[in-house]
Parts: structure tokens; C-alpha cells; sequence
């Protein structure tokens, strides 16, 4: 796709005029990617306000979209794809992290504040509606984190501290075994430092035992640099299929069996009249067509920020990547009994209409086989994830170099020039497009 190709290249500019001339993509079933896609642009683009424009639609399509009960019906006897789009859940929390960016670039630190505190909101209300399989991406560490660090900037040191702890405590019970993130060193560093400033003593103490680590505040006259550096870019989607063997039925329940996975599969025949449940029992072998993840690997593995003659690595926070394909793996654990059922009605059709007609039979295998394909369709210009740090800077001008280390060797590196005001924290926002 001629967009997704401009945006992995940088060519932001002719991104956006790709998209400002597809007016049909904003009106179709793909509209909400639509949305996210204009919104990633213009915030590369450095249109923060119209970025969230589009963000917001993107958000409203997602939380507030109606089923089209004509849409559902079709995908019951077609396929996933002639439904409108409904982001990944992650994806849905992606769009309130780029909106708390573009505030926060703003300077509009308590909208800023809202979009952090609605991704947390969003993942609890995701999982409410979830009676089985609930998502195991449950709570957001980094957006606790971001949340702190904006406190911070915005001067309200208590529940920057409050944040802080929130997102310690998430690292170490949900991210470190969920997603190999453990809680980056200027977490800690932050969380002491707010500690400190609002006079909790016995929580200095407390963590600086547990950290092994003491730190020294920041001097009134100078400022810091927050600097989040995106890497990468998130993966894409294909497909896969699986053939799956019928076991027979129990208790109104028909059971599919996969030899190749080694468990087996319910599908409930309990809304189903006399008639299609006989054409559903007669069914031997069916088979499912789900997405999966193609992971696209960072040309980089590690970068730092060199300042003052120190340098400052830029820490894992978000492994999109990760979150991703955790996220499709729950999702699909949720739906496999939809997606057998959605098969075994179509070849029911396919077996009754043999039935009736050997050649309407015949062409109603052909179109089933055609339209069984799995739901590819996702947000492929997110970042493969987050790093960010913290650098102690002087007012006034300073140039700095951002040190990028390959995947297999070798370095680049940029400048990266920034004005710190006295007293204040300045944020900048980088990512690194290239991948292997």
C-alpha cells in the first residue's frame, strides 16, 4: 500500500497527500484505520492539533460504533473482512498515547493527564465485557509512568509519586514475566526523587534500600530533557489455517479437534434449529482461517543520549511488539467458538444446497473456499516499542548526540538539539522508522 510505504520511508508529506485524496477510505469498513493512520502522519508531521482530530475520530468509531446487524450477518456466511474495523484493544489504547503526546508537546499537561488515565480505564473496561479469556495486557505500566513523568513537568510532585509507585508495582508483577520489561532504572530514579521532594522520608529510605541507589535533586536554575525514543515499527498481519477434525457432539455442544495443536474446540448448538444442527453433526472436517503476527525486527537494539560527557541510555518502557502478540493470542482464544461456528454454517449451506442441487452445491463450495480468509487488516505504523530517559541539563541551548547501536554492529548518529528553560522539564519525541 502506497500510504504504509511513504510512512515506513518517512515521506510523511506524501503520506498525507495519499490519504487527503482516498476519501472513500474514510467512509468504508477500513475508516477507523483511516483515522489512525492520518493522526500517526500528522503527529509526525508535527500537526499535534490536527493529529488529534483524527485520533479523536479514531477513538469514537472505536468506542462508540453500533453494529451493523447486516454487516454481522454477511460475516457469518462470508468472512471477518466485510465488517467494519475494530482495532486490536491495544491499538485502541495506542490512539490515547499518541493524543497524551500531542498534548504533552502542547504543553496541555492535564488533557495530557486524562489520555494516560483513560488508557488504564479502557483496559479495565475491555476486560469487564470479557466472560472467558480475559485479556492478559490488563493494566498499562508505562502509561502510570508517563502519567508521573507529566506530573512532574506540571510541578504536583505527591501524585507524581503515586504514579510512579503505581508503575513500579505493574513492571514487577504484570511486565517482567508478560513482556521481558523490567522496571527501567529512571523509574526508579524519578520515584525516589519525587519521594524526596514531598518529605517522605520513610519511602526514601524504603526505596533506596530496595533500588540499592540514592539520588541528588535537580538544581532550581537548571531544567531536564525527557527524551522518548519510538523504535522500530510494530508488526504486521497475514494469515494462517488450521484443519480441524469433528469429534462428535455432548450435551448440545459439537466438538472440533485440531491434531496439529492437540486440544479440541466447543461449539454450542443451542440456538440452532433441529435441521441445522443434523447438517451441522454431519460435518467431518472444516477449516478456520485466523490472522497472526508477522514480527517486523528493529534495525536498532540500543541507543543513548550523550550530554555534558555522560551518556544516558534510553531504557525499554513499552514493548508494543510484545503487547501485540499477546493481544491477538487472548482475542483469539475469545473467538474460536464464533469462528468454528461461522465455518460450520457455511459448509452446513454447502452440504444442504448439495443436497437440493449437486451444481448449486458445487458453486457454494467454490464461493465458500474463496471467502474464507481471516481478518488481516491492522494499524501497521506503530512503533515496535517505547525507550525513554531523563538528562539533567543547564538553561540555554545545548546540541546533543543520539547514539544508535545496529542489530549485528555498527553505529548512527544524530543530533538532537534542545532549549531548556530554567526549572522545566522539556520533552522530545523521536522514532526510528528502519527495521530489518
Amino acid at each position: 500500500m502506497v500510504v504504509q510505504e511513504n510512512i515506513a520511508s518517512g515521506n510523511f508529506e506524501q503520506a498525507n497527500k495519499e490519504l487527503e485524496k482516498d476519501k472513500k477510505w474514510a467512509e468504508n469498513n477500513h475508516r477507523v484505520l483511516y483515522f489512525m493512520n492520518r493522526g500517526m502522519v500528522l503527529f509526525m508531521m508535527g500537526e499535534h492539533e490536527q493529529s488529534n482530530h483524527y485520533f479523536n475520530l479514531a477513538d469514537y468509531y472505536t468506542e462508540d460504533f453500533q453494529k451493523n446487524i447486516g454487516s454481522e450477518a454477511l460475516a457469518l456466511i462470508s468472512n471477518p473482512m466485510v465488517r467494519p474495523y475494530r482495532p486490536e484493544d491495544f491499538e485502541a489504547i495506542m490512539i490515547h498515547y499518541y493524543k497524551a503526546l500531542n498534548f504533552i508537546v502542547l504543553k496541555d499537561y492535564e488533557s495530557a493527564l486524562v489520555e494516560c488515565r483513560r488508557v488504564n480505564i479502557r483496559l479495565q473496561q475491555f476486560n469487564e465485557k470479557y466472560k472467558e479469556h480475559k485479556n492478559k495486557y490488563a493494566r498499562d505500566a508505562f502509561a502510570h509512568n508517563l502519567m508521573g513523568i507529566v506530573y512532574q513537568a506540571a510541578g504536583d510532585d505527591n501524585n507524581a509519586f503515586i504514579a510512579y509507585r503505581n508503575a513500579l508495582e505493574i513492571y514487577e508483577n504484570d511486565y517482567r514475566e508478560l513482556f521481558n520489561v523490567a522496571p527501567p532504572q529512571q523509574l526508579k530514579e524519578d520515584l525516589l526523587m519525587s519521594a524526596r521532594r514531598i518529605g517522605f522520608h520513610d519511602e526514601v529510605r524504603f526505596y533506596e534500600e530496595k533500588f540499592g541507589l540514592s539520588v541528588s535533586d535537580i538544581q532550581q536554575e537548571d531544567g531536564d530533557l525527557v527524551y522518548i525514543w519510538m523504535n522500530g515499527l510494530g508488526p504486521v498481519k497475514a494469515e494462517w489455517s488450521l484443519n480441524l477434525t469433528n469429534m462428535g457432539t455432548s450435551n448440545g455442544t459439537l466438538l472440533f479437534g485440531s491434531d496439529e495443536l492437540g486440544t479440541s474446540f466447543p461449539v454450542s448448538l443451542g440456538n440452532q434449529s433441529q435441521g441445522q444442527q443434523a447438517q451441522f453433526k454431519n460435518l467431518s472436517v472444516i477449516r478456520v482461517a485466523f490472522p497472526k503476527y508477522i514480527e517486523r525486527p528493529p534495525m536498532y537494539q540500543s541507543a543513548v543520549l550523550k550530554a555534558n560527557q555522560k551518556s544516558y541510555s534510553l531504557e525499554l518502557a513499552q514493548n508494543i511488539n510484545k503487547i501485540a502478540f499477546q493481544s491477538l493470542k487472548d482475542r483469539m482464544l475469545r473467538e474460536i467458538g464464533s469462528n468454528l461456528l461461522r465455518l460450520a454454517t457455511k459448509q452446513a449451506m454447502e452440504q444442504l444446497s448439495r443436497h437440493e442441487n449437486k451444481n448449486l452445491g458445487a458453486v457454494v463450495s467454490i464461493v465458500n473456499a474463496m471467502t474464507e480468509k481471516a481478518d488481516t487488516r491492522n494499524w501497521q505504523s506503530l512503533p515496535y516499542a517505547l525507550h525513554y530517559t531523563r538528562i539533567p541539563l543547564s538553561a540555554g541551548d545545548h546540541n546533543l548526540i543520539l547514539e544508535q547501536q545496529r542489530i549485528g554492529g555498527g553505529l548512527s548518529t544524530d543530533s538532537v538539539n534542545v532549549t531548556i528553560q530554567p526549572g522545566e522539564t522539556t520533552f522530545q519525541i523521536y522514532h526510528q522508522l528502519e527495521t530489518r
